[in-house]
């Protein structure tokens, strides 16, 4: 029943490209052309101002992609509650993840999910926390699940999970490092850890400044975008890794890495969902409730 010609052009709008809108939506630029065409014929007027390979919402544009994401999130609130009444759930769920959620939590959550309500159709992205805050937002994303600390105004954050962030070294690392070590004693170690944005800096970040020590007089070697790459450089480089527990414990069994202790250092933080102030119904809300049961998995 949605008006798809709304999605075309939101994501349009977004991308800023009919070309980009036509690979996201699987269809033809040519489609994409007439269906804009088509909403500038509706409202009698230009939606985009074209300057070469280049184009631009006008202020019509502006408004009307304001208005889209209200009109395409009630039409999916319709689907859901029509369907609510006949003792079904069906629709499309947009999931946002940070990345060790979408790695290490989501897989087993998600498989148990879609046997439950297999009329569901689940999408998901991966990003650090500031991407799926972002999606958030701009309304790409129905339901996010972050890690971190920092709060957004505007978004509302339910914990669902706890987590706690380990120092770890391969093995076979050669440098001379005990199972202990003091916060202060992080200063001296090579690192690596991960980028910039992402919810595992921001508590590593938090836990260096009870000890007043800046994240600058570190000496991190790199800082990477995921996990597995900090796992695999930590195997093949004499250097330590601060990442989340649940991201190691196949590494921990097979003796590929060991944890350090940091001493007087707890780097622990909660794992929520995050969505839109108001946003309290829904497949966002199926989906939480039924997280919450299955926290074990």
């Amino acid at each position: 029943m949605t008006d798809f010609r709304l999605k075309v052009f939101q994501s349009v709008a977004k991308n800023l490209s009919f070309t980009k809108a036509s690979q996201e939506l699987y269809i033809s630029q040519p489609a994409i052309t007439k269906h804009i065409q088509e909403l500038e014929s509706t409202y009698n007027t230009r939606l985009f101002t074209r300057q070469g390979n280049k184009i631009a919402l006008t202020e019509a544009g502006k408004l009307l992609l304001e208005h889209s994401a209200k009109i395409l999130e009630d039409y999916k609130r319709l689907e859901y509650e029509m369907h609510l009444m006949q003792g079904t759930y069906r629709g499309e769920l947009r999931l946002g993840a940070s990345t060790t959620i979408s790695q290490y939590v989501l897989p087993l959550l998600l498989a148990s999910f879609i046997r439950k309500f297999p009329q569901i159709r689940i999408s998901l992205f991966s990003g650090n926390t500031r991407d799926v805050e972002n999606a958030l937002e701009e309304h790409r994303a129905d339901l996010g699940m972050v890690e971190g600390t920092s709060r957004i105004p505007g978004l509302k954050y339910t914990t669902y999970l706890k987590d706690e962030l380990v120092a770890v070294v391969s093995t076979k690392c050669k440098l001379n490092i005990g199972d202990e070590i003091s916060a202060h004693q992080l200063t001296d170690i090579p690192l690596v850890l991960r980028e910039q944005g992402s919810g595992t800096l921001e508590v590593i970040e938090r836990a260096l400044h009870e000890h007043h020590i800046k994240l600058s007089s570190l000496q991190v070697l790199m800082y990477l975008g995921s996990t597995e790459s900090i796992k695999l450089f930590l195997e093949n480089t004499d250097c330590m890794g601060i990442v989340s527990i649940r991201s190691i414990q196949n590494e921990l069994k097979t003796g590929l890495l060991r944890v350090v202790e940091v001493k007087d250092m707890p780097m622990h933080r909660d794992l929520c969902f995050v969505r839109q102030q108001g946003q309290e119904r829904g497949l966002a809300q199926i989906f939480m409730e039924f997280a919450s049961h299955h926290t074990n998995l």
